[in-house]
């Protein structure tokens, strides 16, 4: 289950515009954001009546470990078509959730809804790896955005995962949004608040990366600093790519994929 925290007051028009633009843009969108490819292998999970997440399953061999991803807000399941490759190449099994309204996916998003959601996924993400017959090896990963959910299922399934993956993540969960937009939240998600990804990261002992480009302009390096700091697993690993910005982590793909790879086998 999730944290207590009532987060209703982040159901803010502006909040929800800037953290899930695909959902919420008013302006059109180009087809890849807004349709499901048929290229895409897909698996769907009904987070609730009338609610179904599309999601997209990339197979190496049900012998390799699987990775459960939840991407950034300005991506979709299909945007990872041309990424899953490089996992399976690496011998990973790539598991790539959207968020509601996203690509092919049902209804609206909320941070409310996004974090019942990731429960509700991972549930069926590890049924449909128990009843095909894939190993036993499991990882959770986030970026940006992504990180919210991640740490999320991180934190409360720790003993059915092998490791957790943080890439561009929010520390403080995008709290320099709500103070611009002056939303107001009291004492609801203060410092110490267990909404907040630094809180939830140090009850998470299982091995964990952060990888945070050394550039990145929309959640500073500083934040996934932070997160490291905070980690609570004795086995943690910090990479900050040098020159990368929060989009082109990935174009240094040695030390990007190099990093998980290790990663991942180390523990699988």
């Amino acid at each position: 289950m999730t944290d207590e925290t009532d987060l209703s007051f982040l159901d803010h028009p502006g909040i929800l515009q800037t953290i899930f633009p695909v959902a919420y843009s008013p302006f059109p969108l180009p087809d890849f954001l807004r349709f499901r490819s048929m290229a895409v292998p897909v698996h769907t999970v009904d987070v609730e009546n009338g609610v179904r997440i599309v999601c997209g399953f990339w197979v190496r061999g049900k012998e390799w470990p699987s990775i459960l991803y939840f991407h950034g807000n300005g991506e979709t399941v299909d945007t990872h078509q041309w990424i899953a490759p490089d996992y399976n190449r690496r011998g990973m099994n790539l598991f790539v959730s959207d968020y509601r309204g996203y690509g092919a996916s049902e209804g609206k998003p909320t941070i409310s809804n996004m974090m019942a959601d990731a429960h509700v996924i991972f549930e069926s993400f590890r049924g449909v790896l128990q009843e095909e017959g894939f190993a036993d090896s499991v990882f959770v990963m986030g970026r940006s955005l992504g990180s919210v959910p991640a740490i999320e299922v991180a934190l409360h399934y720790q003993d059915s995962i092998r490791g957790l993956i943080v890439e561009s993540g929010a520390a403080h969960n995008f709290r320099r949004l709500w103070d611009y937009l002056g939303v107001s939240h009291g004492a609801a998600v203060g410092e110490e608040s267990p909404f907040l990804n630094r809180v939830k990261v140090r009850q998470v002992h299982k091995p964990t990366l952060i990888m945070h480009g050394e550039y990145d302009e929309v959640i500073s390096v500083e934040e996934g600093k932070e997160l490291y700091r905070s980690s609570g697993a004795e086995d943690k690993r910090l990479l900050i790519v040098t020159g990368a910005g929060h989009n082109d982590i990935m174009m240094d793909q040695d030390t990007y994929f190099g990093a998980v790879e290790e990663f991942v086998k180390a523990h699988a």
